[in-house]
């Protein structure tokens, strides 16, 4: 393929012992970050009966995490390439479990707001860092295709396991239980990884700007702020400054990159044509994602009725598909190509979502169960191969940005889409019919509705839970909708795009 790699010299070519443990070590990292994602949507009815938070304090609750990591990615892999990617990754790993803790112990939606903010800072060190080592420690192209299919098949395991033993903790214990699975995953990982983990760094790293990582911060959080203010509120004054205001940060930011002798982010990177396109793939698939998979485990549990730990299992196709491809992707796009799998994989899903579209608030599982396993199979084929094509176009001392770049698509996709489509299914949903005496917490959210018919009459609860569950359904198949939109342009734009791409097959 197309790419500022430069060929392997002989030293780098050979394979480092114990590369596949040191490797074991780096998958916990992104366990840990799995399952903190997926057990929120769990606890979100718990959350929203025991905190009480409006239904814009429980988007917040969603997408701050996502917000704070994504503004804070660039300057954190950066970082990792001057100071260690084994350094920072202990110790954001170290402090991602005790801010766990807080989140656990949260007493109102405004100290949950902030625990989650806090677990982004440290979260924005641990993606970066991983992709970033496997990048360094394994230069057979081959072993790292698969390595990165590891990699994202844990990933796609996390998001099995989390709402797996989320459910099974919330049915035992209190919300906050969900949060404290974290502390055990991150011992193991500090302590092992300590022993079996190589360090590595840029050898000519220069400063780390911190007008940049204020810029970065800035312009990320400014933009998405705008966007999930205007969908919700409209284009108010405020909106209009923060947009403004972040969108001058990040042109900023840009400027400023092309000037610094040695930049925060290489702004170069992006003149390779794979590069770009498999960032922009990235950042439009979770976008279409998102807003739908954090609603549908409120579906789960408040409409169809399942425990929580029925509903965790009710989600593990899509991570079994997930895993399933994401161990063959590399091999699949050497033998096809790498647009053919990912625009493959990624019309798939846009398919999976459209024929959600059609969900109801008593559709059988067999066709829940089937649009998962398509969306996680084409998933895996897409995140894997779009990840191997941002690690193989650049050099690896530059790595850690790299990386950073790709799961800053992510997590920004994350929020925009919680935001946007998040924004669909609370503006239909808001406007249910509901019986006289119904209290204004209803038409917050679901949760809200179920708490408030606790204290209505049976003939009242009724009405009010079979209005805002229709509601409820009607924007959660808009959604659908929408992402079904997003994927299958995004499967055209990624043909076109990745043209010509293909992944090395030698060192």
């Amino acid at each position: 393929m197309t790419s500022t790699l430069q060929p392997a010299t002989t030293t780098e070519a050979v394979k480092r012992p114990g590369r596949w443990l040191a490797l074991s070590v780096l998958v916990l990292a992104v366990l840990l970050v799995a399952v903190d994602a997926t057990v929120l949507g769990l606890a979100t009815p718990y959350i929203s009966e025991d905190l009480r938070p409006t239904g814009t304090q429980l988007l917040w609750i969603g997408d701050v995490y996502s917000f704070v990591i994504a503004g804070l990615l660039v300057s954190m892999g950066s970082l990792g390439d001057r100071v260690g990617r084994k350094r920072i990754l202990l110790g954001g790993a170290t402090a991602f479990g005790a801010i766990s803790v807080l989140n656990a112990y949260a007493t109102t939606p405004e100290l949950m707001i902030l625990a989650r903010a806090l677990l982004g800072v440290a979260g924005a060190t641990l993606m970066p860092a991983t992709l970033a080592l496997i990048r360094n420690l394994f230069h057979d192209p081959r072993e790292r295709s698969l390595a990165i299919g590891i990699w994202g098949a844990t990933a796609s395991a996390g998001t099995a396991v989390g709402p797996i033993a989320g459910g099974f903790l919330l049915e035992h214990f209190w919300w906050g239980s969900v949060f404290l699975i974290n502390l055990p995953v991150m011992a193991v990982l500090v302590l092992v990884g300590i022993r079996t983990l190589p360090e590595s760094r840029n050898p000519r790293p220069g400063p780390w700007d911190l007008t940049s990582v204020a810029l970065s911060l800035i312009g990320v959080i400014g933009v998405v702020y705008a966007v999930k203010e205007a969908a919700t509120h409209g284009f108010t004054w405020p909106t209009l400054a923060a947009g403004a205001l972040g969108a001058a940060a990040l042109t900023w930011f840009v400027r400023r990159q092309l000037t610094l002798a040695t930049p925060l982010l290489d702004m170069r990177l992006f003149r390779n044509r794979g590069f770009s396109a498999a960032v922009l793939a990235d950042l439009l698939t979770i976008l279409g994602m998102s807003g739908l998979v954090f609603f549908l485990s409120q579906y789960l549990q408040l409409v169809q009725g399942r425990r929580p730990f029925e509903a965790g299992l009710a989600e593990l196709p899509a991570a079994v598909g997930a895993v399933a491809a994401g161990l063959v992707a590399g091999r699949a796009a050497r033998r096809f190509s790498v647009r053919a799998v990912v625009s493959g994989g990624l019309a798939a899903v846009g398919l999976a979502l459209a024929a959600l579209t059609l969900i109801t608030e008593s559709t059988g599982y067999p066709l829940l169960g089937t649009a998962l396993l398509v969306v996680g199979v084409g998933a895996g084929f897409s995140f894997t191969v779009t990840a191997d094509v941002i690690l193989s176009a650049v050099p690896k001392d530059q790595a850690g940005a790299a990386s950073a770049v790709s799961e800053t698509a992510y997590e920004l996709g994350a929020a925009l889409g919680i935001a946007i489509l998040g924004t669909i299914v609370t503006g239909v949903y808001r406007d249910f019919p509901s019986p006289p005496g119904t209290p204004p917490g209803a038409h917050e959210s679901l949760g809200g509705a179920v708490e408030a018919a606790q204290g209505m009459s049976a003939t009242g609860a009724q009405q009010l839970l079979s209005s805002a569950r229709e509601a409820f359904v009607d924007g959660l198949s808009l959604a659908a909708g929408a992402g079904a939109i997003v994927l299958l342009a995004t499967a055209i734009a990624a043909w076109f795009m990745l043209r010509n791409q293909r992944l090395d097959s030698a060192p």
